[in-house]
């Protein structure tokens, strides 16, 4: 029998997280990587990831910083030829990268629909295909789609006013639970963390702006903090859930809750 310190050690894993140079990403590369994990991090913007790396590597783990766009094939392609160049194998795929576009829906322009889709839907599908497929070959994986709050029910458009977010949320965790499906008899195991409302950089206006509005709709009455997905992250990526596939984990604070 494992004891609980080996079923939360990542030693030796290799994680990739998409989006993983800044925010929740960040936060979640630096849990993986306290739990020893070699670590991926990418997103579009090189020099970020760079700035990331040095953060990452101080805690210990080697760390490949790269730039890729997850909507672009030909770029994931190329991510996965370099993730396996470097260290021969990945364990983990963290699917972080997204966007959102606050308008109404009768005023989201199409060609802003679009590109959300694009990142949050296709780009989750995509790295989940290219690397699932080496996944296969391995005879083992796990995946974890960041999904959201908002993609669980409607939300009230005075907090959270953005259709195609919500929209592909959705998406995204039912992408996970039919994954899980279809991919568990080759020992890939597919989870989604449905975040709520987390604070960052992106959103503090919004928040100063509607901050009693969007805690009245937590229970726990605060927004997520720098370490409340560090657990749920470790957690997915550790052999501490190998029984658990097509799950949606939600941090919110108890947001779904009521």
């Amino acid at each position: 029998m494992a004891t609980i310190k080996q079923l939360f050690d990542l030693s030796g894993r290799v994680s990739i997280i998409t989006g993983g140079s800044a925010g929740l990403g960040l936060q979640m590369a630096t849990g993986l990587a306290e739990a020893g994990s070699n670590l991926v991090i990418c997103s579009r913007n090189r020099e970020r990831c760079e700035q990331a790396a040095r953060i990452l590597r101080a805690i210990g783990p080697e760390v490949l910083a790269t730039a890729c766009d997850v909507s672009k094939p030909d770029q994931v392609e190329r991510l996965k030829d370099e993730v396996l160049s470097r260290f021969g194998r990945v364990d983990v795929l963290i699917n972080n990268a997204g966007r959102t576009w606050w308008a109404s829906p009768e005023e989201t322009p199409l060609d802003k629909w679009q590109y959300v889709i694009d990142l949050n839907v296709t780009g989750t599908f995509l790295c989940s295909q290219i690397f699932g497929r080496q996944m296969i070959k391995q005879k083992r994986g796990k995946i974890i789609n960041i999904a959201s709050a908002s993609g669980l029910r409607g939300k009230n458009p005075e907090v959270h006013n953005s259709i195609a977010y919500n929209t592909t949320k959705g998406a995204v965790i039912n992408m996970t639970r039919d994954l899980a499906v279809k991919w568990a008899p080759h020992n890939i195991l597919v989870n989604a963390i449905a975040p709520g409302f987390f604070l960052a950089s992106r959103n503090q206006g919004r928040f100063e702006e509607r901050k009693d509005k969007i805690l009245e709709e937590i229970p726990l009455g605060r927004s997520g903090g720098e370490n409340d997905l560090k657990g749920a992250a470790v957690f997915l990526a550790s052999d501490a859930s190998d029984f658990v596939t097509g799950a949606i984990l939600s941090v919110d604070g108890g947001a779904t809750a009521w």
